[in-house]
């Protein structure tokens, strides 16, 4: 099983972003002399994001938006600098502050440019973190309405469906007495019937989602393996032996290539490496 992860560094991806900064600083007088003081405060402040500092970092970013408002670049950064003081799954005061700021700063930019891709995926990052995954899907969606070609979203949105149902699953196999190794589906009739109301469509869905995860990028090992848990759990919930056996045969395939892709991007990596 792989784990997501979001709290990769956003620098290169607002530094594009940035190369549009320089049309800021048009003007005269004190207007020119604030957007100059504040375009250093983002300098001091992407060194200091740079260095891991992101206390002192995002104390430049906002010195940065009081000299100007309207500084998103600068906005940006400072909001990253809060998610990554975010701990997913700390319930602390401190903890739960970094994520309300992020999210707030976040807003701002979205307010100003509703279609800003790093803001909306971000937005979507820390609502899975902190699960919430009504609003998980909901902005995961957004981001693929805005770059159609976003693997990870789709990935994400599949993992969701699977998560959500993992716990209903154990519980109705408890019920019926079953081992985590016995084979699909549930044993109780009612039970599988109640759940394959409730969850049946969600699953369907997330495997859609990481068929189109697999279609941007085949080689997405990732998306193979939450296919392949898609597939194993649902058949929990099919009403006969023969289409468990199916679902099971299809996943177990996927759990192959997935294994095989690792090995291949592995030996890929190696290769350059060694040249």
């Amino acid at each position: 099983m792989f784990a997501l992860n979001f709290k990769t560094s956003p620098l290169k991806t607002i530094a594009a972003v940035g190369t549009l900064v320089a049309t800021m600083l048009l003007g005269t007088g004190c207007n020119a002399l604030s957007k100059l003081k504040a375009r250093d405060h983002l300098n001091q402040g992407v060194n200091s994001f740079k260095a891991g500092n992101y206390t002192d970092a995002a104390d430049n970013f906002k010195q940065a938006i009081e000299l100007d408002p309207t500084f998103d670049v600068a906005r940006l950064y400072l909001a990253t600098a809060y998610v990554q003081q975010y701990i997913p799954g700390t319930e602390t005061p401190e903890n739960k502050k970094y994520a309300s700021a992020a999210m707030e700063e976040f807003g701002k930019v979205l307010k100003t440019d509703p279609k800003n891709l790093l803001a909306t995926q971000s937005v979507a990052n820390l609502y899975y973190q902190t699960k919430d995954f009504p609003n998980a899907v909901e902005w995961n969606k957004k981001v693929t309405e805005i770059n159609p070609q976003d693997k990870a979203a789709f990935y994400t949105l599949g993992v969701i469906a699977w998560t959500q149902f993992i716990g209903p699953d154990r519980e109705a196999r408890n019920a019926s007495k079953m081992k985590p190794e016995d084979p699909c589906p549930i044993k109780d009739a009612k039970d599988r019937a109640a759940l394959k109301e409730k969850y049946w469509q969600s699953l369907t869905d997330g495997i859609d989602f990481e068929d189109k995860a697999l279609k941007i990028d085949p080689e997405y090992e990732n998306a193979m393996s939450y296919k392949n848990l898609l597939l194993r759990y649902r058949a929990d919930l099919v009403d006969t032996k023969e289409a468990c056996l199916a679902d099971v045969k299809q996943a177990d395939d996927l759990m192959q290539k997935a294994l095989e892709t690792t090995k291949m991007k592995a030996e890929k990596k190696a290769k350059a490496g060694g040249n």
